[in-house]
């Protein structure tokens, strides 16, 4: 998204509030964490002012209308309002609460999720929900979508109707798959075939800079073609994606991966290759799933005691999946030539390499026990 023009909601806020007596400022700023991310209720800003519960909120509902009835609030606002509608209209109507503001915060001065994006993303709450709720208007109590934006009075009935076969779909996939895996699946369903039309919103945001900061590849191309259902799976409440770009049911294990075990699981799936423990650890704590720190000797633990990791190297794991063999090295050359027959020596070599992070002489020396292989020619067998 171009941010050459610049939306600098502290100045917005700074300039409304600046009409405003210092009471009501302190309540308005205090109740919508204006000036500090922690919104504060009604009890405490009361506390603070000698005041009761109804009589802050009397003067939170009266200050919220004086400044609705400034006259300079139209131009105030109009850079805020024209974005937000921009991004709005292009999505289709409905913009996830979080998605949104991340959208609004690319022409914004303010570094994305530093604490000042905190306070920021208040300042776009107060501003669309109390400020200029006569266009916009919050989604905050559908079973089907997550705290959400939409147009005032606008109706989200074929919204809700994609977003169910949405869910569906994902579900009888029953395994993560890429944004263009998902829209290409949904787009051959009865339903969206009869919406077809009304999603087919042109645009001209350029929402690459979204995926600026996350661990994966977004097929953007796909995603700016596709706003609206891109829109709506950031929307959906039973759908979500992975840390490293994958959707599927929000409580699948891969999708919300709740154990340590889950976060190692998706780690080494996601790297694609064996990892030592140690950088195990270190990258799940990078990936950040939750607060939870991940300890290098807990993750050891998990390895060890579940079968769907395998030792391949000196403190080296990968998944079982992948083809890895359990066992020392003499246990995996007996198993590789008991399913492939007598073999020569760089024939074993390259298997065992395939299955284990380990020294070529090593594997020599496994070779040379006599008490358990036997060379003719220049092949070798198991003894017996």
């Amino acid at each position: 998204m171009n941010s050459s023009t610049k939306l600098n909601t502290n100045e917005i806020i700074k300039s409304l509030l600046g009409k405003l007596s210092k009471k009501e400022r302190d309540i308005v700023s205090r109740r919508f964490g204006l000036k500090d991310s922690e919104r504060e209720t009604l009890e405490a800003v009361g506390k603070l002012h000698s005041l009761t519960r109804e009589r802050i909120r009397q003067i939170e509902n009266a200050t919220i209308k004086k400044i609705k009835e400034l006259k300079d609030l139209k131009g105030a606002l109009s850079e805020l309002n024209e974005k937000t509608g921009k991004i709005i209209s292009e999505h289709g109507g409905l913009a996830e609460r979080e998605y949104l503001f991340h959208l609004l915060n690319t022409f914004s001065p303010v570094e994305y999720k530093s604490k000042d994006y905190d306070v920021e993303k208040n300042h776009y709450d107060f501003l669309l929900s109390r400020i200029l709720n006569d266009e916009y208007e919050e989604v905050r109590s559908s079973d089907i979508f997550k705290h959400s934006y939409k147009f005032k009075d606008t109706s989200l009935n074929h919204l809700e109707e994609l977003a169910k076969e949405l869910v569906d779909r994902v579900r009888e996939m029953k395994e993560v798959a890429k944004t263009e895996d998902i829209f290409s699946d949904l787009s051959k369903s009865e339903v969206y075939g009869r919406y077809k039309d009304r999603i087919a919103v042109p645009g001209e945001l350029n929402v690459s800079s979204f995926w600026k900061d996350a661990l994966y590849d977004e097929d953007y191309e796909t995603v700016h073609n596709n706003k609206v259902l891109y829109s709506l799976l950031q929307a959906v409440k039973d759908v979500k994606q992975n840390k490293f770009g994958f959707w599927g049911a929000r409580d699948w294990e891969e999708v919300s991966p709740k154990t340590i075990n889950h976060k190692i699981y998706l780690v080494l799936k996601n790297e694609g290759k064996p990892m030592h423990f140690v950088d195990i650890a270190k990258r799940i704590n990078e990936v950040c799933f939750d607060r939870k720190l991940a300890n290098p000797a807990t993750v050891h633990n998990e390895l060890i005691l579940d079968q769907k990791y395998v030792l391949v190297g000196r403190g080296i794991y990968g998944l079982k999946e992948w083809g890895y063999k359990e066992g020392v090295v003499q246990d995996v050359i007996k198993q590789i030539i008991k399913e492939n027959g007598p073999l020569t020596r760089e024939e074993i070599v390259n298997k065992v390499l395939e299955n284990r992070l380990v020294k070529k002489t090593t594997i020599s020396l496994a070779l040379m026990n006599k008490d358990v292989f036997e060379k003719s020619g220049d092949k070798y067998q198991v003894k017996g």
